[in-house]
């Protein structure tokens, strides 16, 4: 089975392509011919995942599903969330999205935050949500030069490093990324049986 990813993130595409069993081949917005940039206007993590997989759906006619991703900071509300690619300004940078972070948290003792990830599937006509959670700390200095975007200040809870310092196997088993890609994989394995 073919399934688009709405993503030209190699780093996203790599992960989620070791973790799906090898029936289902994960296809690249690039590989369909989709090269613009896909609006994420929702305010909503839930919202941004159903508005890529809707804009593949409808404009490319494919199969596909979209994931969107936040870092919530309890002592920030929440924030940077929706806006966490993009924290720092529309340049994307991870570096100055962790500096403008710690930079927020420097007087703060509640350093609690989580990861959430929404996986949005648009399949055979259905759409379906699949989310997954991951609690932790942001740390205090950039630890580790794995992974990407916020994690080397993030150490989930009941672990000692940051997701940065973990192999891209140990983060998946455990990452926010990680679980809702196994609901998305049971859901698909109950199909294909």
């Amino acid at each position: 089975m073919k399934l688009v990813f709405a993503s030209n993130n190699k780093n996203k595409i790599q992960e989620i392509q070791a973790l799906v069993p090898n029936i289902i081949q994960i296809v690249s917005l690039e590989e369909i011919g989709c090269i613009e940039d896909i609006p994420e206007t929702a305010d909503t993590i839930e919202g941004n995942a159903i508005l890529k997989a809707n804009y593949v759906t409808e404009k490319y006619g494919f199969d596909c599903f979209a994931d969107d991703t936040g870092l919530e900071v309890d002592a920030l509300n929440g924030a940077p969330g929706v806006y966490s690619a993009r924290y720092a300004g529309e340049q994307k940078d991870a570096n100055d999205n962790m500096d403008k972070l710690l930079s927020e948290l420097k007087d703060e003792s509640n350093r609690k935050a989580n990861f959430k990830t929404v996986i949005a599937l648009n399949l055979n006509g259905k759409q379906n949500l699949f989310t997954g959670i991951i609690n932790g700390k942001i740390i205090e200095e950039k630890i580790g030069t794995n992974g990407f975007g916020y994690d080397p200040i993030f150490v989930a809870d009941g672990y000692e490093k940051t997701f940065a310092e973990l192999s891209m196997e140990e983060k998946s088993t455990i990452s926010h990324r990680g679980i809702a890609v196994k609901e998305l994989i049971l859901f698909l394995q109950k199909l294909s049986q």
